[in-house]
């Protein structure tokens, strides 16, 4: 097979690896030589570029030819956008070695040791009084915090199981239904509305992360914040959801 300049700069193909499962999808300049390129895909596949034979597959999975003359720029080949080159380690790693962590030595710090650093993130916020090193912030966070939730509570205690309500969320659709659920719950903090919607708008039957808060058709069911529930008399609305309409 000759070898052909090509006139884009860049391509981008698929760099797979004796030594892994994986393929990873890389832009490479053309104006490369191979030996540069090998450099590269050291970061890309862990092994060695001393210790790297090259096989360029098209861009179908078939094999092309081997990128054997580390002198040559990487555009001299045949190399186009969606082909694979495939690193073959000389080194005598193991398949799979660079992705079994196991074998790796941590680093470990024990608290007291890490307190008494000075260089430390943890200094540094102590020392200009940042993030939960700002008493006066934190209380003021602290103090919003409970407010939030005092006002969801009041909101949370206007609402009552059974009610009809109509839900009106930031950037949705008006939507109407029956409060199933109000409280706290395990999913996020905060009181919240469980609401069984007349059609299926929503996006559960009632349970949340496995556990159950209240009964109704799968995508019927929605949690809202008390702050877009409004209680009162709202029949049920048609929302052209007929079943002969896809």
């Amino acid at each position: 097979m000759d070898l052909a300049g090509v006139s884009a700069p860049t391509v981008t193909v698929f760099i797979s690896s004796s030594l892994n499962s994986f393929r990873s999808e890389k832009r490479y300049n053309r104006g490369l030589t191979l030996a540069e390129f090998k450099c590269k895909l050291e970061l890309v596949v862990g092994s060695p570029a001393s210790c790297m034979d090259l096989e360029l597959y098209s861009a179908d999975d078939r094999f092309c030819m081997k990128l054997d003359q580390d002198d040559a720029l990487l555009g001299s080949y045949p190399v186009d956008d969606g082909c694979r080159i495939h690193v073959i380690d000389r080194s005598g790693a193991r398949l799979g070695e660079y992705e079994d962590l196991s074998q790796v030595e941590k680093f470990e710090l024990s608290q007291s040791a890490y307190e008494s650093r000075t260089d430390s993130v943890r200094s540094f916020l102590k020392r200009s009084k940042m993030g939960k090193f700002n008493e006066e912030e934190q209380k003021r966070r602290e103090a919003e915090a409970a407010q939030r939730l005092a006002d969801e509570q009041a909101q949370a205690r206007a609402i009552t199981v059974g009610s009809r309500c109509q839900v009106q969320a930031a950037g949705q659709p008006t939507k109407r239904g029956t409060v199933m659920y109000v409280g706290l719950t395990d999913f996020k903090p905060g009181y919240w509305v469980g609401v069984r919607y007349d059609e299926p708008l929503g996006k559960h039957d009632g349970s949340v992360n496995g556990k159950r808060y209240f009964e109704c058709q799968d995508k019927y069911g929605a949690f809202v914040k008390p702050h877009t529930v409004t209680v009162g008399d709202f029949p049920e609305e048609d929302y052209g959801l007929d079943d002969d309409e896809m």
